[in-house]
């Protein structure tokens, strides 16, 4: 989970990032700051030409919950968070 979203912010995102974990009683959260204010957007998996499209829908599917938002510094904050 974290490296799809690490990934994708490396991807797509002008090529920095800062990534978070932390561990609640009952969950892991997973942030990745990056400085691009555009929201990441779902897209067709691509099974013959490789340009991607899995993370996004498999990260919907494994976390119990995801957020994007905005940082008052710039870009934005995407979040996944995982039960224990």
């Amino acid at each position: 989970m974290a490296s799809e979203l690490v990934t994708n912010a490396l991807r797509h995102c002008g090529g920095t990032c800062i990534l978070d974990l932390t561990a609640h009683p009952d969950s892991i959260e997973v942030a990745v700051h990056d400085r691009s204010p555009q929201a990441p957007r779902m897209c067709t998996p691509d099974l013959n030409g490789g340009t991607g499209g899995f993370g996004r829908p498999m990260v919907n599917h494994l976390a119990h919950a995801t957020a994007v938002t905005r940082r008052t510094a710039g870009g934005k904050t995407v979040s996944a968070l995982l039960t224990r």
